[in-house]
């Protein structure tokens, strides 16, 4: 691909350079693959985005160099943030005052996560940073994936609402931990116990970004329509702007966008939704970092003694998840069925993952780079096998309103519209 790019470049001179003409041609691909798996397998789309992002970083695309910098980084830090804002708009706090095992259920499985994801590394003669920074970042799941999935198959019920509260819940464990944690790497082998300070620095600084992004968006709304474009144009850039601005403070970009998504419903507690225009800028963004998620991962070093940790890693986490959600189940308000579908359905590792990696990498090279030998390819492997688990969970629970089967062209009897 290097050497077909190389002679490219010799004759064509675009405009706005070489590196946005190859992103907007994968992208484009992106998008007719994600299309076409839909259409064909019943599959979600984010499966063709992954395996088109996946064969382009294995080609050798250079457009995203991995560890990420610049506006790479800035780019998937927006993605996850905007994922996270939507996803902890959705997480009324009142509803833990009044279900509060499903909080206990939550803490249950990111503890058995992190326990049970150490242990099977140590088992495999990981170093013990290693293995707990890994484990710490075992803990997240991927609302991104699982919201696209739902989008995907049209899925509402108790099962997808309650693994997208507990995924978007074990993001925001993560989320903190990691952060602490990476910026305790350069002490060395420091225990869990000394991150309570950076834990704190990061949570309240993130609070401190979100509290501001949530006042300011609920004062526009007083005065500005929900529906209105200016409203989503005003909504994305705030929510860039607090992306820029959380990390310089101590705090993280998608922590910040989580909690404010979280503060705004606590502050503006009746049902809304993302403006439409918000909605197709969302999707495109999305797009974009499950793509670049996809690219970066595909850059590992593949080889036989990382796939067996990369194995242990993810079999590990599905049983930890699973079992957690199970333990957690009592008095949680939903059946044992539904419990083992929940944790099914939190399987996928993406973005958020990626971004915590990143962390990882900027705080301690040789760390890092170990860390992220393991990840890369258990974030790839997870962003499509996660999908699929997830896809088979929601309709093995009834919870999708459209058919899996694929999609059969008859007469034309009108236009068409994709949902």
């Amino acid at each position: 691909m290097n050497e077909i790019l190389a002679i490219w470049a010799e004759w064509i001179k675009p405009s706005a350079g070489l590196p946005t003409v190859q992103w907007s041609i994968l992208l484009a691909l992106a998008a007719a693959a994600g299309h076409l798996v839909n259409r064909y397998s019943g599959l979600p789309k984010v499966i063709g985005y992954s395996v088109v992002g996946a064969f382009a970083g294995l080609a050798g695309f250079t457009g995203a160099i991995w560890p990420l910098q610049g506006i790479g980084l800035f780019l998937l830090e927006l993605g996850v943030a905007v994922v996270l804002f939507e996803a902890g708009g959705r997480i009324p706090l009142r509803w833990f005052r009044h279900n509060p095992m499903v909080l206990v259920q939550s803490l249950v499985e990111s503890t058995l996560t992190f326990i049970l994801v150490y242990w099977a590394l140590g088992l495999m003669g990981v170093q013990g940073l290693v293995a707990e920074s890994l484990a710490l970042l075992a803990m997240a799941a991927s609302p991104a994936v699982l919201s696209r999935v739902a989008i995907d198959t049209r899925a509402a019920g108790p099962v997808t609402e309650r693994a997208m509260v507990l995924s978007t819940l074990s993001s925001l464990y993560a989320l903190t931990l990691c952060s602490a944690r990476a910026g305790m790497m350069p002490q060395g082998e420091a225990g869990l116990a000394s991150t309570l300070f950076p834990v704190l620095v990061v949570l309240g600084m993130s609070v401190v970004v979100a509290a501001v992004l949530a006042l300011t968006l609920r004062t526009a709304l007083r005065v500005m329509s929900p529906t209105s474009e200016n409203t989503a144009i005003l909504l994305l850039a705030l929510i860039a702007a607090g992306a820029a601005l959380a990390a310089n403070f101590g705090g993280s970009a998608a922590l910040a966008a989580l909690l404010g998504g979280m503060l705004l419903k606590q502050l503006n507690p009746r049902p809304w939704s993302w403006p439409r225009q918000m909605g197709t800028a969302s999707s495109m963004l999305t797009m974009l970092m499950f793509v670049l998620v996809s690219v970066v991962a595909a850059q590992a070093d593949w080889s036989a003694p990382v796939a067996g940790v990369v194995a242990v890693l993810v079999l590990a986490r599905m049983l930890a998840k699973i079992a957690g959600v199970a333990i957690g189940n009592v008095g949680s308000g939903s059946s044992w069925k539904q419990a083992l579908w929940v944790g099914c359905a939190m399987s996928p590792m993406s973005s958020v993952a990626l971004l915590l990696v990143s962390q990882y990498v900027a705080a301690s090279g040789p760390i890092g780079r170990q860390i992220a030998g393991v990840a890369l390819p258990a974030i790839l492997l997870m962003e499509v096998l996660g999908a699929i688990l997830a896809t088979v969970a929601i309709y093995r629970a009834g919870e999708s309103s459209k058919p899996w089967a694929p999609l059969t062209r008859g007469p034309a009897t009108g236009p068409v519209h994709e949902s």
